[in-house]
Parts: C-alpha cells; structure tokens; sequence
C-alpha cells in the first residue's frame, strides 16, 4: 500500500522522507546527486499571470552549488510591466520547498519555483509572491493566526465532437462517462499534480457542456485542501501548467477563461478560506461561525468591489458576473447560498455520525470535523493574478478585525434568501453591486488602495500598475456595446482564451 500511495506522492518528498518545508540545499543536491537528475528548471509567475522557466543543464556539482546557492539574473522589464529597461536586472532564486520532477521532460529535470530580489539582493517589493508572504504576515500580526486558503480551478477542454454519447447542455455536473468525456484527462492531471506536491481534495466534471462549431468544450474541476494561503498560491500556478502541458500532450485545448459564450456556464476560481490557529481552526465556535469568521467575512463586504481587480482582470470577467448567474454580482454573504459573494458552505456541523449510518456495521467514528469549515468567495475567475487575488483576500480578511463595525457589517449583509427571485428585490435593491468592468474595479481600487498599501503589502507601483492595465481595457460600457452580438462576443473570448 505504502508503494502505491507513493506512486501520486511528490518524488522528492518520497526520497527524502521530509516534509517539502524542511528541504535544505544539501538535501536537493543530493536527491539530484542520487536519481540522475540532469537537468534543474528555475520557475517563476511574471506580470501575465503564466510560469516563466529558465532551463540549467547539471555538468559538475560546483556548478549546481552555484545556481541553487547565487540564483541567476533575469530581464525584469521583459517580466513586469512596472520595470523600467535602464534598471531591469533582477535575481531569481530557487525555493528548495517547491521542487518537484517535472512529469514532462524527457530528460530527468527536477523543477523550482524563485522568488525575485533586486539589485541590493532584497526581495523585490511589487513581486507578487512576495506580496502574498507579506499579506500572510501582515495578518497573523494583527490576529495571531495563520490565514490559509484551497482554490476550485475550473477550466474547459476543447476538442473535435465526436458525435457518441453526447452530454446533455449544460447538465454536465459530476457526470460520468462515457457522457463525460475528459475523465481520463483530468484524473492524469491529478496524479500529475500530486507528483509535484499538489494537495488535491477531489476532481469533477463541472457544470458547462455544450457544442460549437464541430467541436465540444466539457467543463472541468480539481478542487484542493486547505494550506498556507503562499502554498495555495504555488500549487494553483503549478496546476494550471500542468493541466495546459498535458492538454497540448493529448491535443486538446484548455482555457480557464472566465467566459466562453453568451448563456454557457463560465469557470470561476472560486477561493475558500480558513484561519488556523494552534493547528485548531478558528472558524466556528460551539458549532456555529465564530465571530473571528464573521469579521473576516466582514473585511471581505468591505473591500469586495476592489478585489475583484485582483480576481477578475480581462473585460470577459465581467461577461461571467451578470445577474440570475451561480456567478455573484451583489456584495452579501450566507450559508450555502449560491447567489451569494462568500459563501459558508456545508461544514459537517451536524450531531450525527452519517458515516455510522450509511454503514452500519461502523461504530462511532469520533471525526473532528471542526477543521473541515471555511468560507468561499465566489466571484474570482482564471484570469487572476493567484498570488495578488489571495495576498488581497489575505488584506480584506485582515481588514475585518480592524473594523470597528465589523460584526454590525456582518449583518447587516447576510442573507438567507435566493436574492434574485422577485419576492427578494427589496432586499436585492439594498446591497451593494460588485463593478461591471475592468475600469470600474479600478476605480474601486484607487479609492480604497490605502488597505492594500497598509503595512507595506502591496506596493505603490504595483497598485499603480494593476490600475494602469485595468483601465487600458477601456470597458467601462463593454457588456452593453456587445449585448446580442454573438460574433463580437466570440472575438473578445478568443482574444483572452488563454488568459491567467
């Protein structure tokens, strides 16, 4: 069993019997040293949102010394739009806690995820991991817990319909095959994310299924465990590379585009979210949302409007966050309620021991279930930035245990009602709206970018940056020019398909 189980377990995890936080540099060079790893790729997410890599062929052991010990320089204003070329070398050094043998080389390659330093060898201050670490630290100071987050990726495969076994439009939730086509493909990508360290909850086929000229786009899902919100951030861009490698392996194409076509499921990146504190999670109390859960929730209403310039980046994000939509459009919350912003879904809080009874021949498990609760914000979408969208959700949460009104706003803007049936419109009429354009969230953005900037989070430059590209969009009336335009619509989606 042990060999089995190891066979979806990160290789270097396996060999070193260590947990990946406790990898040191010795350890690295002797796990290559042992398996014949002959090549090392340096890896890192730049300003459009994708892994860069920069390949190393191992001829001496000084050498490999040399690069995991000094890094090398990169173009930083071929990475950033914020970089100016006269000042733009940066270093990349290697994380050891994120190697992993890449599942695709053909030369044994063992992979690193870099963290970017400037030219006086500090971190670089707008680079987005370092951003998220900052968000994280910045939140235990202020509530001496550890904030933590799992993402739900969900993405589309493309490939030529076949005709058999065709699904039924828009039915294709938790389907099996052969009406789901991409099982095999999506269960790959999961032993494949697994390998390099991906801590995977679950995988499903999702909700959209349809056809478009000659070819059928199937709907995905690989869902996480809870971490540290920085290891969320990693495995979540690791993910995505492995599920875009392996489709271009298999020749499909897959987008996590948020919108695909007018009245079609789009893909989000939904976020859930849990504060942890003495390995005990802090999110319920006597079996119901504790009132640190709340005014984490609370941080979230208040800078709602904003972090959606972090989770929802190109004009089709705003396609996606339209009314009578799974997608919100209103700043609320409630519980298991999926018209809501932030959702508290199921949480296992129940007295009774349903294992027992779906079985019972089992006694009494005894399972601590208080770890399982979270909390989900709803309305991000493939397009984000991963480590700026958690490192805000990281500040917004934050925010909440400063707010004096916290508990009050908690409140105020619950509900427990489909806000978007009729008898609800005086209370849908009350609550604030999420932005409707790139340009609007940068409005939002610049008005409470003073949160964002506390502490030193995120830095001047990068909130200037993200304003900058979001009102380059010039989309303020987009939704509107384009409504009922089918072919106008499908030239926006291609434009951003492989977004994020």
């Amino acid at each position: 069993m042990n060999q089995e189980l190891s066979m979806n377990a990160n290789l270097v995890v396996a060999s070193l019997q260590k947990p990946a936080s406790e990898f040191t540099k010795a350890d690295i060079i002797g796990f290559i040293r042992q398996n014949g790893i002959r090549m090392v790729n340096f890896m890192y997410p730049a300003g459009d949102g994708r892994l860069k890599t920069l390949n190393f062929v191992i001829t001496n052991e000084a050498y490999l010394e040399a690069i995991l010990t000094c890094g090398e320089r990169v173009d930083g204003s071929s990475l950033f739009s914020f970089i100016e070329a006269g000042s733009s070398d940066l270093y990349v050094i290697p994380r050891f806690c994120t190697a992993f043998v890449d599942p695709f080389a053909e030369i044994s390659t063992l992979s690193m995820l870099c963290s970017f330093f400037n030219k006086d060898g500090e971190p670089l201050e707008s680079a987005p991991e370092y951003t998220l670490r900052k968000a994280c630290r910045a939140f235990t100071d202020v509530t001496g817990m550890e904030f933590q987050a799992m993402g739900e990726l969900e993405y589309y495969v493309v490939a030529p319909d076949t005709g058999m076994y065709e699904a039924t439009d828009q039915r294709g939730y938790h389907e099996s095959g052969p009406y789901a086509k991409f099982n095999e493909f999506r269960t790959q990508c999961m032993a494949y994310i697994a390998q390099t360290g991906g801590q995977i909850k679950y995988g499903h086929s999702e909700v959209g299924n349809f056809t478009l000229d000659g070819c059928v786009y199937e709907q995905n899902e690989i869902e996480f465990l809870p971490v540290s919100a920085e290891q969320a951030a990693d495995q979540l861009m690791i993910a995505k590379w492995v599920i875009r490698n392996l489709g271009y392996k298999l020749g499909y194409n897959v987008t996590f585009a948020p919108k695909i076509t007018v009245g079609k499921a789009g893909s989000g990146l939904h976020i859930h979210m849990r504060m942890m504190k003495d390995g005990q999670n802090q999110m319920l109390h006597d079996g119901v949302l504790s009132a640190a859960a709340r005014k984490a929730i609370a941080g979230m209403m208040e800078l709602a409007p904003s972090i959606t310039a972090f989770g929802n980046t190109n004009p089709t994000s705003y396609f996606r966050l339209v009314p009578h939509q799974e997608a919100p459009t209103n700043v609320c919350w409630g519980d298991r309620n999926r018209s809501v912003l932030v959702r508290v879904p199921l949480g296992w809080t129940a007295k009774t021991d349903m294992c027992a009874l779906a079985n019972p021949l089992e006694g009494q498990s005894h399972f601590d279930t208080t770890q399982k609760q979270t909390v989900e914000m709803r309305s991000p979408d493939g397009s984000a930035d991963l480590y700026q969208l958690l490192a805000g959700l990281a500040v917004a949460c934050r925010h909440g245990f400063e707010m004096s009104d916290a508990l009050e706003v908690a409140e105020k803007t619950y509900v427990n009602v489909n806000i978007h049936q009729k008898e609800n419109a005086d209370r849908l009429e009350a609550l604030a709206q999420l932005p409707d354009s790139c340009a609007a969230s940068a409005d939002c953005l610049q008005r409470q970018r003073a949160v964002f900037e506390q502490y030193n989070v995120f830095s001047p430059a990068m909130i200037d940056g993200i304003i900058t590209r979001l009102r380059s969009y010039d989309d303020r009336t987009l939704r509107a020019d384009l409504e009922g335009k089918q072919d106008a619509m499908l030239a926006l989606v291609k434009k951003y398909f492989h977004c994020g």
